[in-house]
């Protein structure tokens, strides 16, 4: 066959273009995800179909349903790949940070992760907070965990940082998930993505935002 390297390994044993089996349907997992984000980004998840997206990931129809059982479930796979990556960025940053740290110099320093986890490649803030909001329910049950996951991480961090949270503090930081949530899905509504001063008006804000919120945490 044409582009096989065989190994002796027999038909199941296969090798194309160096890769076996199971690491060809990762690399095409990995293509069909890509591609999903730069379509359901560009042009929104109702407006993309399943061929536009095997046929930008050069993926056979049928290959893609070797790897997902159809368009949500890509876009599910997508939420949590972007979520392994923030979570990733998050746990090095507070990890990172210098003990005796100022709190609220050290929190500003995980929202600013945290913005830029998003809005540093803009496609993964729009598929997350933008173009494809809410677009099936359990896609909305999907980020709602997601949303849980993260306020636990803020409750981690309180925690580490010795800030007085109170008995309400899982309330409180889901509360400011959602802000921070919103605060960067409003952003992309008229924001110049590509631009510094844009940018540096989302930290500020979300910085402001922080501020008033723990403001009142510590208050209370």
């Amino acid at each position: 066959m044409v582009g096989a390297v065989v190994d002796g390994e027999g038909a199941s044993g296969r090798r194309i273009r160096g890769l076996d089996a199971e690491e060809r349907r990762a690399r095409r997992r990995e293509d069909l995800l890509d591609s999903g984000l730069e379509l359901f980004s560009a042009q929104g998840y109702q407006d993309t179909s399943i061929e536009q997206i095997c046929k930008h990931a050069y993926v056979g129809t049928k290959s893609f349903y070797e790897v997902f059982t159809g368009k949500e479930a890509l876009y599910l796979a997508l939420l949590d790949r972007i979520v392994a990556v923030v979570t990733g960025r998050l746990t090095s940053a507070l990890d990172g940070l210098d003990e005796g740290r100022d709190e609220g110099a050290a929190a500003r320093a995980l929202i600013r992760h945290f913005a830029d986890a998003f809005v540093e490649d803009v496609r993964v803030a729009r598929v997350t907070f933008g173009e494809g909001r809410a677009v099936t329910p359990l896609a909305e049950a999907h980020r709602r965990t997601n949303r849980r996951w993260a306020a636990a991480f803020v409750e981690t961090a309180w925690q580490r940082l010795g800030v007085a949270a109170g008995p309400h503090a899982r309330a409180v930081a889901m509360g400011l998930i959602g802000g921070l949530f919103d605060i960067i899905a409003d952003w992309l509504l008229d924001a110049d993505t590509g631009r510094p001063a844009d940018r540096s008006l989302l930290q500020d804000g979300l910085d402001r935002f922080y501020t008033v919120v723990s403001s009142g945490l510590t208050a209370s």
